[in-house]
């Protein structure tokens, strides 16, 4: 099968490798690009040749965070529609491990997709962060929520207060990643965590995943909520609309605190 915003690949070494493919778009999420790739995932549940997905990006970004021009005219409703959504969780609600290769950017959107997967391995040039702050609005895809679990409070407040990025060495000190290495030897290395793991007992490989996710959820449920009240109030804000229409425009915002 193709698809217009991802290129699939079955291994016959027990894993698939999925790859976003808007390169020229620096991989930004559309809404398209997230509902194939949980129709895809969807579609492995129960595939017995793939025990492991490795989820990577093209040479510049895994992925630069979501399509602006796709929210430009959201309203708070049109907001909550998107981002309360089923195809953002997709990674954290499939059953298997799935391995992040990030090479370049992954900013906004695209840091909470690694921020789901279960291993991740990172370029020596990566580029990390929240940068939502920048447009006037907050993280409305599970970082609030998430990154502080990760990183802790104070480094997760400048993160998403101040739209800190942060390189290899601190995505590891952190704990974002699992491994970092020059770019060309990402994608092998997250494919040899895959053949790992696909040689592990595939029932204690799920079971174990689920375990490990339940001990965040507890207050995630919570927080996701509260996170997503506010993500969508910000949508019937001026600066909001400031924010979006400085990025389109490339110029500096002017905020009004409105």
């Amino acid at each position: 099968m193709t698809y217009q915003y991802l290129m699939v690949e079955k291994d016959d070494r027990g894993f698939a490798r999925v790859q976003f493919n808007r390169p020229k778009q620096l991989n930004a999420l559309c809404q398209g690009m997230l509902d194939e790739l949980r129709a895809v995932l969807t579609g492995f549940e129960n595939d017995d040749g793939v025990r492991a997905v490795v989820l990577t990006g093209s040479e510049r970004a895994f992925a630069a965070g979501a399509d602006i021009s796709e929210l430009m005219d959201f309203s708070a409703v049109d907001a909550r529609r998107h981002f309360d959504n089923p195809s953002w969780r997709a990674i954290e609600n499939f059953r298997k491990p799935i391995i992040a290769a990030v090479r370049g950017l992954a900013l906004g959107g695209g840091l909470e997709l690694v921020m789901q997967c279960d291993m991740v391995v990172v370029s020596d040039d990566v580029s990390l962060g929240l940068p939502e702050v920048t447009l006037g609005v907050i993280p409305g895809a599970g970082g609030t929520q998430r990154l502080p679990g990760i990183v802790g409070k104070p480094l997760a407040m400048e993160m998403i207060l101040n739209g800190r990025t942060l390189n290899a060495d601190e995505a590891i000190n952190f704990g974002l990643a699992n491994y970092a290495c020059p770019g060309d030897e990402v994608l092998d290395k997250a494919q040899a965590l895959a053949v790992d793991l696909a040689k592990r007992p595939p029932l204690a490989v799920e079971v174990g995943k689920e375990c490990v996710n339940a001990a965040l959820d507890e207050t995630l449920v919570h927080g996701l909520s509260t996170e997503q009240r506010l993500f969508h109030f910000l949508f019937a804000t001026e600066d909001r609309a400031e924010g979006f229409k400085a990025f389109v425009e490339k110029r500096k915002p002017q905020w009004s605190g409105k």
